[in-house]
């Protein structure tokens, strides 16, 4: 900021899909901790490490997910109108929700790299937000819905035409393809995980990247669903009962309900205009606190503007016996310094503001 009160220049960046919004973790060196090493990796270098084939990843994982989902669901209808099992119907709902769900991601894939514009100066991420919500009401709308309703109907009147082979095979070979497709959104989660140093389940706590995250735990639900059909075919073939098959529609259709409201909490709180998680927050006041001119940064304020996009406001408290230049010379190290060790963050407005020493605005953010 400089002594006129002009924010702190930023070069023009287009938001992309990048890595998660995330900070150091317990077992990286010290260093990072302290705000003497840099734990952000350094640029790529490389065509293989850029964000444009970070994005071109993510849409080549949502486009397997609903190709194999469409797949799928065609092969689990027509084996659930030949046996009328209510669990092969609910899972055919399921592959159907997932195929919709897809589309939805892919658009939010699309939408959400648009660069911004005069109408929308911070870009358009906060849409790849909007269109992962709506997925995961179709989810739970589509799939959890009539899973539950149907189990609920077959447990009811037991209706049951016995060609259990056909399920099985269908179920067989649907598993196979929906593995593929979840290893694919696994490798995705490992790779980042591991270039940022963190656990894969810290990664799909802390990534803005929805899509990924949708695809991860769609398919993880999708194996479990099969895995509760076919068990719940098995029994009702053994037993005789078809109480066993409603139950397992019932039970896939909970599934889906806890899976579309993970998802849709995570988008909303994204929507509102989550902050960075809180020792992310605590590194940033403290390299701002770091420069010599600052005595103190009484108020800063983050939050994930799209998937990899991050904005910081400050209001500093410098020396006052410095120049309105050496002001402006501190908010360029300010921004250098917070990119160089997130590259995530797009944004950096600093307002001069009086302050008391040391009193820093620390603890702010996410607690996750």
């Amino acid at each position: 900021m400089t002594a006129e009160g002009k924010p702190a220049r930023v070069p023009e960046q287009t938001p992309t899909a990048g890595p998660p919004l995330t900070e150091p973790d317990d077992h990286l060196p010290a260093g990072v901790a302290g705000g003497s090493a840099l734990p952000a990796p350094a640029e790529p270098t490389s065509p293989a490490g850029s964000s444009d084939d970070k994005g071109n990843e993510s849409v080549g994982t949502v486009v397997v997910a609903g190709l194999a989902n469409l797949a799928i669901a065609a092969a689990k209808l027509v084996a659930g109108m030949l046996s009328g099992s209510a669990a092969m119907l609910s899972e055919a709902a399921h592959s159907l929700a997932d195929t919709v769900t897809e589309v939805f991601l892919f658009v939010a894939l699309r939408r959400g790299t648009k660069e911004p514009d005069e109408e929308h100066p911070f870009g358009y991420g906060k849409e790849s937000f909007v269109w992962a919500f709506i997925a995961a009401l179709f989810t739970f709308i589509g799939g959890a819905g009539f899973s539950i309703y149907h189990g609920v109907t077959t447990i009811i009147s037991g209706e049951h035409s016995g060609q259990f082979l056909v399920s099985y095979v269908v179920l067989e070979v649907s598993f196979l393809a929906e593995g593929t497709s979840f290893l694919k959104a696994q490798r995705q989660v490992t790779g980042e995980s591991r270039r940022w140093n963190i656990s894969r389940r810290r990664f799909l706590r802390l990534t803005s990247d929805t899509t990924v995250k949708a695809v991860y735990f769609e398919d993880a639900a999708a194996l479990i669903g099969l895995i509760l059909a076919a068990a719940g075919i098995a029994l009702s073939q053994i037993t005789g009962s078809e109480l066993w098959d409603g139950v397992a529609s019932i039970a896939i259709g909970l599934l889906l309900l806890v899976v579309a409201t993970v998802l849709a909490r995570a988008n909303v709180s994204l929507l509102v205009g989550r902050a960075v998680p809180r020792r992310m927050h605590n590194q940033i006041a403290d390299d701002l606190a770091g420069i010599p001119v600052v005595t103190a940064v009484p108020t800063l304020l983050t939050m994930q503007l799209g998937p990899g996009a991050i904005l910081v406001a400050a209001k500093v408290d410098f020396d006052d016996e410095v120049s309105g230049a050496e002001i402006e010379a501190a908010s360029d190290e300010a921004e250098r310094r917070l990119r160089s060790r997130y590259p995530g963050i797009r944004y950096v407005f600093l307002d001069p503001t009086r302050g008391r020493a040391a009193r820093d605005h620390r603890d702010g953010g996410v607690d996750i």
